[in-house]
């Protein structure tokens, strides 16, 4: 007779409105070159996968963006989604997904 151990239930962000949840790559340490930079010292990045799309962004046509995309934004409006230890999620509006990376078929 064992005891029922239950788990807790999954927490998932959801984005509503023409929102897009991206989990922003890793703050480079090194330059193209090689150059290892200080500890404290970062270059910002911009990009990032994304997680979820909302529903209304799904549906329209002007928004060519979808789950698994790597885009380039501004994170000037970004909302930070404070989830998980390493807070690398935003709440990003569509309008400052500003590319999307794409392979090109030859």
């Amino acid at each position: 007779m064992g005891s029922t151990q239950r788990s807790k239930p999954l927490e998932v962000v959801e984005p509503i409105g023409t929102r897009v949840l991206i989990r922003k790559d890793e703050d480079k340490k090194t330059t193209k070159g090689g150059i290892e930079l200080p500890g404290n010292i970062e270059i910002p990045t911009i990009t990032g996968r994304v997680v979820a799309v909302s529903t209304q962004v799904e549906r329209d046509e002007d928004y060519p963006i979808s789950q698994y995309d790597k885009v380039l934004f501004n994170p000037k409006n970004a909302v930070p989604v404070d989830f998980e230890g390493d807070n690398r999620l935003f709440v990003v509006p569509v309008e400052d997904v500003v590319a999307v990376f794409r392979r090109q078929e030859q």
